[in-house]
């Protein structure tokens, strides 16, 4: 038998036990499933660290919104993620979330590397049992929009860093270029300088921003 030690983190207990009905009517003859739940940072935290002294996670469910810890060091599911990649590092990883902008799927992958990611816009429970087993097995595993997003980007000619593509998403979100310093630690010409760049990768003639960040949505960068 295969005793499958699992956490989910949700701040939804109705997802979670939609999440646990799927899986434990889906598992295979020879899976015993153990299912541990957390609402918050803080309960998942103490659940992790209990589990990386006694019996490891192999896989760990994490919704990226959720109540920070009481000491403000976690403040996500991509905090905890973070944490287990240092404390289980045989844990299988999988990112659950509403969040489906390109910005924040290429961070998360590039920050957490997770070996299942989800948008749960795109999940169905035939899609979760499929994915679980696949993540068992051969990992990773992504959903459609998450696939989508990063075949945009490889088959775009175009290179675009960490910093770059945070300029992006900002202008996206209607940040105005005069307040960008608030958020990136640049010089004003340094980022001007950058947006100039961008302009110039995604063939802006107009020199407009609304062109730049129509170009980049275009071509999966947004």
């Amino acid at each position: 038998m295969q005793n499958i030690h699992i956490l989910m983190v949700d701040d939804h207990p109705i997802i979670i036990e939609g999440y646990q009905n799927t899986l434990m009517a889906t598992k295979k003859e020879n899976q015993t499933l153990q299912i541990e739940t957390a609402n918050d940072c803080d309960t998942a935290n103490e659940l992790l660290q209990r589990a990386a002294k006694e019996k490891p996670f192999d896989i760990c469910f994490f919704d990226i919104s959720l109540p920070g810890s009481s000491n403000g060091k976690l403040t996500s599911g991509e905090d905890l993620a973070k944490m287990t990649r240092d404390i289980m590092p045989n844990a299988k990883i999988v990112i659950l979330t509403m969040f489906n902008e390109s910005f924040r799927v290429h961070n998360i992958i590039k920050e957490i590397n997770p070996d299942g990611f989800l948008i749960k816009s795109d999940m169905t429970s035939s899609e979760l049992a499929e994915a679980f087993q696949h993540i068992l097995s051969s990992p990773p595993y992504y959903s459609s929009t998450v696939s989508n997003f990063l075949k945009k980007s490889v088959t775009a000619d175009i290179y675009v860093d960490d910093i770059n593509r945070k300029i992006l998403h900002l202008l996206s979100q209607g940040i105005r270029t005069i307040t960008l310093r608030e958020h990136i630690n640049l010089s004003m010409s340094a980022i001007e300088k950058r947006k100039k760049q961008l302009k110039l990768l995604f063939s802006v003639n107009d020199g407009k921003d609304e062109t730049l960040i129509e170009e980049a949505r275009k071509k999966g960068f947004l």
